[in-house]
């Protein structure tokens, strides 16, 4: 198939909104290696420098969705990356997708591990934990088209929006660490770190052993979101988010 036609489509329906029930039949990738080749070029049009990546289908639900056994990833990019109580454009997204998730940033690079890494190899190569919030935006009639499609959009990534980095975090249990979203002041959900493949460090695990199967590796200041903790909803015009995450901090995102 044509990847860089495919790339050129998602590009455009990006750029211009436009939301469609699936790609055209001869633009539709059969294999998650092309469904990364897509990604790669789109990610290469977009604007802003790669800075880390995202991590979906973290759990159990969203794989069942997307009638996938493994989680996808996609590229956090530093035009669509913001700090704490920045406040967005609504009109910037199609969907603005609330997902509270633990970050990590990459102390030093990573490379393949006999075995596989584990929680505890993975750990060694992490400074911080960094409490966030992604905004997972979307232009297909339905985010659960596919694992393939998702993958190559980019994971459907819209934005990334982070709290301070926690140095001091090795004593957390972050598995067990209450998460809670609110809206306006409201409590929306709630959930944990064990929503995302038993423990967030699980995740990266995965990401350390997933990327080399594709040649990537993640590397020194990489950031990494894990995915979501807690039930998703769609924020609006006027809301203001806010994720707490204990023993981490908390991150903030208005909608103008």
């Amino acid at each position: 198939m044509d990847v860089s036609a495919a790339a050129s489509e998602l590009l455009d329906m990006r750029r211009t909104q436009r939301v469609e029930a699936d790609l055209p039949a001869d633009l539709r990738p059969a294999d998650l290696t092309t469904a990364y080749a897509i990604q790669a070029e789109l990610v290469a049009g977009l604007r802003g420098d790669p800075i880390g990546y995202k991590c979906a289908c973290t759990s159990p639900i969203a794989q069942d969705a997307l009638r996938i056994d493994r989680p996808l990833f996609g590229r956090l990019l530093s035009e669509t990356t913001s700090v704490s109580g920045t406040t967005l454009d609504a009109s910037k997204f199609v969907h603005r997708v609330i997902e509270a998730e633990f970050g990590f940033r990459v102390a030093r690079d990573i490379e393949p591990l006999d075995g596989g890494h584990t929680i505890e190899s993975i750990a060694d190569h992490v400074d911080a934990v960094i409490p966030a919030i992604e905004i997972v935006d979307y232009r297909y009639q339905s985010w659960t088209i596919g694992a393939l499609q998702v993958a190559a959009d980019n994971a459907i990534h819209g934005w990334w929006v982070h709290g301070e980095p926690v140095l001091d975090w090795r004593d957390l249990d972050l598995a067990d660490c209450r998460v809670i979203v609110r809206r306006d002041d409201e409590v929306v959900t709630t959930g944990s770190g064990a929503a995302v493949l038993g423990h967030p460090l699980t995740v990266m695990a995965w990401l350390a052993n997933e990327l080399p199967r594709f040649g990537r590796s993640l590397r020194a200041a990489d950031v990494v979101t894990t995915g979501v903790t807690t039930d998703v909803f769609e924020a609006e015009a006027g809301d203001s988010i806010v994720a707490e995450f204990d023993g981490v901090g908390s991150v903030a995102v208005d909608f103008a």
